[in-house]
Order: C-alpha cells, then sequence, then structure tokens
C-alpha cells in the first residue's frame, strides 16, 4: 500500500485548509479524519462477509440517506410498521453504519455475529477496496450515484455547513472534482468499480441512478426490493404498500421528522442532521456551475470514462 498524505491548501491556494486532510490509499483518497486509514485496514483484514448480507455503497452526497431509508424499510417491513419504525426517531444513518467511518474505527476487530440476518452495513470505499470477503460472497450490494455536477455541489454545500467555511467557493470544490482529489475520489474511478462489477455480477451488484430512482421511484423501488430478495407481493402491491414506502421514505418526508430537523450527528464534528437534507432536486448545479466550468468537467469525464459504457446525463 502506498500511502502518502496530501495538504489541498498548498497545492490549491483558494481551497481552505479546512477542507484537506485527505490521505491517498490504494489509489483512493480518503478523508482519513472520517475514516482513518487503520480503520479501512482493520476492515479488509478482519471483515468476514456472510451470503445473506446487504450492503449500501456509494461516494457521499449520491444518495446515501436515501438509499439507506429504503433498504431499511424494505428489508424491515414485515418488523416495523410505518409509524413505528426507527426511522421516525433516528436519522438513517444511525440505522445503517459504515464500516470504516464507524464498526472499525470504533473497533479494530469488532464482534459482528449478534447482528441478525440480513446484516445491513454501508461504505463510501471504492469497490477494489472491500474487504476480500465481500468480493468472494455472494452478499449483496447496492450501489447508488448521482450527476456529477449535482454531486460537486452538494458536497460543497455540506462540507460549508460542517466546516463552516463562508469563504470556500464551489469552484474550488470543482477544481478537487477535476483533479479527481475528493473524498473517496477520483469519481470516474468510484463509478467505474462498481459499475463494472454491476455488469460482471448483476445478482450480486445493483448500479442505480439518483435521477432514475427520482424519476419513477415506485419502479426503482419495486427493482430494489427484488433485488435485496425482499420483493413485495401481489398484495402488497394491490394494498399499496410500495407507494407508502415511497411516500415514508421521500426527501420530503424524512426531512420533516423531527429527528432531521433538531437531531445531531457525532462523527469527528458534531453537526446537525438536516445537512443531510438541504435541497435533493436533480440538475440544481445549474444554479451554481458556469457553463464553462461544467463543459471543463465534462470533458474531463468524457475522456476517463472513454471505453466503458457508463454515462450520465
Amino acid at each position: 500500500m502506498e500511502s502518502k498524505k496530501s495538504s489541498l491548501a498548498s497545492s490549491t491556494p483558494n481551497i481552505s485548509p479546512s477542507a484537506s486532510g485527505l490521505t491517498q490509499c490504494q489509489g483512493f483518497w480518503i478523508p482519513s479524519r472520517i475514516a482513518p486509514i487503520s480503520s479501512i485496514i482493520s476492515f479488509q483484514k478482519y471483515f468476514q462477509a456472510l451470503d445473506e448480507d446487504i450492503i449500501v455503497a456509494s461516494k457521499p452526497k449520491a444518495g446515501t440517506t436515501w438509499l439507506k431509508a429504503l433498504v431499511f424499510t424494505i428489508v424491515n417491513r414485515h418488523f416495523y410498521t410505518l409509524s413505528n419504525t426507527p426511522l421516525n426517531s433516528a436519522n438513517p444513518r444511525h440505522l445503517i453504519s459504515h464500516f470504516e467511518v464507524n464498526i472499525y474505527r470504533e473497533s479494530p476487530n469488532p464482534d459482528l455475529s449478534n447482528i441478525p440476518s440480513p446484516r445491513l452495513f454501508a461504505t463510501h470505499l471504492p469497490y477494489p477496496m472491500l474487504a476480500d470477503s465481500i468480493k468472494r460472497s455472494y452478499c449483496r450490494i447496492v450501489y447508488i450515484t448521482r450527476n456529477p455536477f449535482d454531486i460537486v455541489v452538494s458536497f460543497w454545500h455540506f462540507l460549508r455547513g460542517v466546516h463552516n467555511l463562508p469563504d470556500w467557493s464551489v469552484e474550488d470544490c470543482l477544481e478537487m472534482f477535476c483533479r479527481g482529489e475528493e473524498g473517496y475520489g477520483p469519481f470516474w474511478d468510484h463509478a467505474l468499480g462498481y459499475w463494472n462489477m454491476s455488469l460482471e455480477k448483476p445478482s450480486n451488484v445493483l448500479f442505480l441512478r439518483y435521477e432514475e430512482m427520482k424519476e419513477d421511484p415506485v419502479a426503482q423501488t419495486k427493482k430494489l426490493a427484488e433485488f435485496l430478495g425482499f420483493p413485495f407481493s401481489m398484495e402488497e402491491e394491490k394494498t399499496g404498500v410500495v407507494n407508502q414506502i415511497v411516500d415514508f421514505c421521500s426527501f420530503n418526508n424524512l426531512k420533516d421528522l423531527e429527528v432531521n430537523k433538531t437531531g445531531k450527528m457525532a462523527e469527528i464534528i458534531l453537526h446537525s442532521n438536516k445537512l443531510y437534507f438541504r435541497s435533493g432536486k436533480v440538475g440544481d448545479y445549474v444554479n451554481y456551475l458556469t457553463p464553462t466550468a461544467v463543459e471543463r468537467f465534462n470533458n474531463i469525464l468524457e475522456e476517463k470514462l472513454s471505453g466503458s459504457s457508463l454515462t450520465f446525463k
């Protein structure tokens, strides 16, 4: 493993030192204050996947919170009604923990044997950095991605809110992505890793697009449930269970829950749950990025994704 620290503050004068703290590990840039390299190594070394495991994977700000809510609700719908689901009192991030941010940062070799099946986990790590036991198993990985321009804008808003960076511009954030030196980046390598595996092992890796989920959430939720091994019955469809889950897990409903309006999230820095529910709109980047900036990043993406079948609208 080659590891070296990157100071974005020194390589790009316009970026605040508070937005740095990335470490290059195994070909990707890791926000090591949030996901220490030691916790990643422990995860890779000790995690033993079970075939029944379900893993939610994503880049930050790609729809992770929404997908976690849907996965948790689909899998547990026979244990909880929508009126008594833990989502009413806990942010989805609390209900499906990240390997590198939570589980293996808290303990280098935690005992996970008492977690009821199917075990639900999450990660922002790229596919090549997953534990080998995951790659050898038949567990299910659900990956969600999003128009990268919207990810840039959402990430910019989020970091400004968490770290209080009033002078950090969206152009500075875009520059990080253009260089591929953003958290868990480069974006293109992250997306390609899961995309290629979804083509190679479609029964084990499901590749979802945020935009398609927004366009037809009912169809995408049914597709997700089928992949997870928890398909909706004809009776559930007739009685409106799918639509009820879609409505409950919608951006607006989750945003309006009291826990997500006033609750706090403590990882490295204490921050509000409401930072995970800003806009949720598709194409919001046009209000922040200039056509010239969009064209520049788009040209880079076309070059990096050239030769693959992966495209973004």
